[in-house]
Formats: structure tokens, C-alpha cells, sequence
């Protein structure tokens, strides 16, 4: 699917842009997917630079710096954990998280993926707040202070709770048949997920703009609004 880079920006002044990233989309340059975010901005406008990254699955807020001054402000702020990052993830299993915290260290592995190392890991640190529990999942908000890679994912599934579809790190495949009653599947057909990635999205990112603190929030996409929308219809 091609996007339009005007149709995914959600913010936009003189020093800064932010985008709804579409899921599915790398948030740099990659050999293997030729329309990533920074690619389709710099069509937009030469002097843009993506700030940060999100996981090529993960929708949602992406921070981009019109120029090298905006960017150097965007880099310090990422570096002193001023900008806050909120994420809502759809997990697998019934949460109750007040403000839980999770300090585990992680290290990034070879195959892509991380695990939780003590020892040799880098310091990261996660916030959880259940928003909404359903039949078998909950929606959980999700604070991160430091940027680890895949650090909510790993977070997540060290409290039991993994994002729904990441198979990466334990979470189950979420059917439509597990959750309606007297499901109709026709025989001849393979009854496929009801979102086809891990549900994770980048809701808000609050930062400076140089002259004020701005928030600015994305909407969920189709697939998490059709995740949602079943989740809420046969949470009984």
C-alpha cells in the first residue's frame, strides 16, 4: 500500500513534523522497504530528518526535525529523557498495572531480537497503567523512559502480559473465533488473525518545540480500531 507523506503528518511547525507511521513501514532507510518514512520525507521537504524509530510493526508518533539545529534540540532532549513517549498496547491476558514499573536490563541479540541481561544489558525502564480489561486481553498504557530496543515488547512479557500477535516474545495469535460464541467458520477457509502484526502504538509524544511543550497524539489505525472495536463487542 503507498502512502502520501502529507496524509500522515499529525503536527507540523517552522522547527518540527510528527507522523502517524503507518505499521508495517521502516521508520529509516532499508533496503527492503524503498517507502520508509525517511524516504517519503525527504520528498516532502529536503531538510528532514527522522528523530528516533519506531519498530517497523509499531504505528504511531514519529518525531522529525526540519534541519540540523531542530534535530540537535530533538537529539538532547532524547539524550537528557525529557520527551515523553506514551505507547498503548493490546495484550494477551487479564492486567491490573497501577503505574507498574518494570527496571530490567536489556541486550539486543544477533537474531533480532533481545533478552533481559542483568549483567551486560543497558539500564531500561518501563511504566504500565491497565486502561481497559476484556474477555481474554487488556489495553495497557505504556511509559517508557529510556529507548531501549523492543523494550516495551520484553517489558511486557516479563510481567506475563505479552502484546497480542508477538509471537517474538510470547504473545498469542488473537482469533475471532475466541472470542464470539457459536463462531461460523467455513470449512474451506483458514480463519486468519484479526490484526496481522503485534499491537503496539506510539499514542503520544509530548517534547520542546523550543518556544512550548507540545503533545501531540495519533489515531489508531484501521486494524487497532477493528482490534478494538471486537474486543470491546465480546468482552462478555
Amino acid at each position: 500500500m503507498k502512502f502520501k507523506f502529507e496524509d500522515l503528518i499529525c503536527y507540523e511547525n517552522e522547527h518540527f513534523l510528527v507522523v502517524n507511521k503507518p505499521a508495517g513501514m521502516a521508520s529509516l532507510d532499508d533496503r527492503n522497504d524503498p517507502q520508509n518514512v525517511q524516504k517519503l520525507a525527504k520528498q516532502y521537504f529536503e531538510d528532514l530528518s527522522v528523530c528516533h524509530r519506531l519498530d517497523k510493526e509499531t504505528s504511531g508518533c514519529l518525531l522529525l526535525a526540519k534541519g540540523p539545529e531542530a534535530y540537535r534540540h530533538a537529539s538532547i532532549q532524547f539524550e537528557k529523557r525529557t520527551i515523553k513517549k506514551v505507547y498503548h498496547a493490546f495484550v494477551n491476558g487479564l492486567t491490573e498495572f497501577r503505574d507498574t514499573k518494570v527496571q530490567l536490563s536489556i541486550l539486543p541479540l544477533d537474531k533480532g531480537n533481545v533478552v533481559i541481561n542483568r549483567e551486560k544489558g543497558k539500564d531500561a525502564e518501563t511504566y504500565f497503567t491497565t486502561l481497559e480489561n476484556y474477555k481474554f486481553n487488556s489495553l495497557v498504557e505504556c511509559r517508557p523512559i529510556t529507548g531501549r530496543m523492543h523494550q516495551i515488547r520484553i517489558h511486557l512479557a516479563t510481567l506475563k502480559a505479552p502484546i497480542i500477535n508477538d509471537e517474538m516474545y510470547g504473545g498469542q495469535i488473537l482469533y475471532l473465533s475466541q472470542l464470539k460464541k457459536n463462531f461460523n467458520q467455513k470449512r474451506e477457509e483458514d480463519e486468519r488473525s484479526i490484526i496481522q502484526r503485534f499491537a503496539l502504538h506510539a499514542y503520544a509524544l509530548t517534547f520542546d518545540n523550543f518556544l512550548e511543550q507540545i503533545t501531540v497524539k495519533a489515531d489508531y489505525p484501521k486494524d487497532l480500531q477493528v482490534l478494538s472495536k471486537q474486543l470491546q463487542k465480546y468482552r462478555r
